[in-house]
């Protein structure tokens, strides 16, 4: 049985320190720049902060089915066995350093968002454009805009991507660790700034980053937890 996905979603799920530092400001000023009228509707207004989520787990879901694409290349390539092994070493071994970073005990993966700021530097602008977002589909472009935000942790889970085998089993993997990051950013937009001087206690971090290392460890040990699905064939 592969659990790579639910695991995914479990990474995503306990990302919420790194989610809320990085997307905090951003759901938040999202939220306060809709309308007065739509910020008033509770339904229509948990509507738009969904789509804007929506949109970025969307292009979390694009980039893993482009890096699930090269990782059954990769496969292919070199073969099933030892490298079939290989693979779900390194997914096990990324999943401990996302969890050291997000514990603060590995700051330089930080440095990783710099591969982004290119692309980035082109996106903002088009986003930017979008404001004010007062309907649904701009909503869902913006988020798909922001899904493209340089980011460590999504950076960190894309280069794990390439243990999946094609392009359907990346693009899910991705797609599960972000709707595990869909409550945190969600309730930021909702709750603002009680949620977010929450997730900034030091010993919050620390405890989720060590749950995050064990997952990893425990991948390593018993490595049927990333079976690798065989999709290439």
């Amino acid at each position: 049985m592969d659990l790579s996905y639910p695991l995914a979603f479990t990474v995503g799920l306990f990302s919420f320190v790194h989610c809320v530092g990085m997307c905090g400001g951003i759901m938040g000023a999202l939220s306060y720049g809709l309308p007065v009228e739509i910020r008033k509707d509770t339904t229509r207004y948990l509507l738009f902060l969904f789509t804007y989520n929506l949109g970025r787990v969307l292009s979390y879901a694009a980039a893993g089915g482009l890096l699930g694409m090269l990782g059954g290349q990769l496969l292919a390539i070199l073969g099933e066995g030892q490298s079939h092994r290989w693979l779900q070493g390194a997914a096990a071994l990324i999943m401990v350093l996302i969890g050291l970073h997000i514990a603060g005990w590995l700051p330089k993966l930080a440095s990783l968002e710099r591969i982004g700021v290119p692309l980035w530097s082109r996106l903002e602008p088009l986003g930017r454009s979008l404001m004010p977002v007062a309907t649904l589909p701009k909503a869902l472009i913006y988020g798909a805009i922001w899904g493209w935000l340089p980011c460590g942790l999504v950076y960190t889970m894309l280069i794990s991507t390439a243990a999946k085998t094609g392009p359907a089993s990346g693009a899910l993997y991705m797609a599960a660790f972000g709707l595990g990051t869909l409550p945190a950013v969600m309730a930021t937009g909702v709750l603002a700034g009680r949620f977010y001087q929450l997730a900034r206690k030091p010993y919050l971090k620390e405890a989720v980053g060590f749950a995050i290392i064990l997952f990893g460890l425990l991948s390593l040990w018993f490595p049927e937890l990333l079976d690798i699905d065989k999709e290439w064939h």
